[in-house]
């Protein structure tokens, strides 16, 4: 189906761009933060068996896991504030102009691998009403996919990239990292204090999404994303963003 954005562009919802990673059981779901991978188990009772193949009439299971470690997920300032706002309240729209660029990261005398603001700022320069950007670090190898970054010390940005970011008008951050902040930084979340500008001009519109993965054949560029976002009242949830291209009619 046609969705017009305006008289000339539209985009086509029968081709949507899932740059999610799926939450599963199994060793390979991606990991972070130290959490073991996540645990399905069947409900078991003196009632019932929530397995069929252990002789239940269906299958009816619990589900374990760690929104910020397992997987692709959105989440907003409750993440960072003392009291746990709910990213369920605050992201209310569900569909933004989104850019999507490629850049390697800088190398620092420690090894940390950082994501430079003067290349954010230089493929901001030309963007116009865009609120959502999606970062795509390279080299983008498929092992993002089931790795545990656990103790690696995975890619983060500069801080200075978050200033870059609100003055350019993005209220939604995507990356394909585990994290915007380096993962042993004392606790300073420095870009989550950033960019969501908290304690002291608390910001409830802007949202990070992490562990986003972005297949190397799409393309940079302008596309409309789709937010879904399962309904946790949590500081974050589960999300699958989806791409669209923008076809000029």
């Amino acid at each position: 189906m046609k969705l017009y954005i305006t008289p000339d562009t539209f985009i086509d919802t029968s081709k949507p761009i899932d740059i999610s990673l799926s939450l599963s059981n199994t060793d390979e779901n991606p990991r972070a933060w130290y959490v073991e991978k996540p645990e399905f188990e069947p409900v078991r009772t003196e009632h019932y068996t929530g397995s069929v193949a252990e002789g239940g009439s269906v299958n009816f299971r619990n589900i374990a896991f760690n929104p910020h470690g397992h997987g692709t997920h959105t989440e907003c300032l409750g993440h960072i504030t003392k009291e746990v706002h709910s990213v369920n309240k605050i992201v209310k729209e569900y569909f933004y102009k989104a850019q999507l660029i490629s850049i390697e990261p800088r190398e620092l005398k420690n090894n940390d691998g950082v994501v430079d603001s003067v290349i954010v700022e230089e493929q901001l320069n030309d963007l116009e009403n865009v609120e959502a950007l999606i970062i795509r670090t390279l080299p983008n190898s498929a092992a993002k996919k089931s790795m545990n970054y656990s103790t690696k010390n995975p890619t983060y940005l500069d801080v200075a990239c978050a200033t870059k970011l609100i003055a350019s008008g993005i209220k939604h951050l995507l990356v394909d990292t585990p994290s915007v902040d380096r993962e042993n930084d004392n606790g300073e979340l420095a870009f989550h204090h950033a960019f969501w500008e908290v304690p002291q001009n608390p910001n409830f519109e802007r949202t990070i999404s992490e562990l986003v993965f972005v297949e190397n054949e799409i393309e940079d560029g302008v596309y409309i994303v789709n937010f879904h976002l399962a309904p946790f009242e949590n500081d974050a949830t589960p999300s699958r963003p989806v791409l669209y291209k923008i076809i000029k009619a």
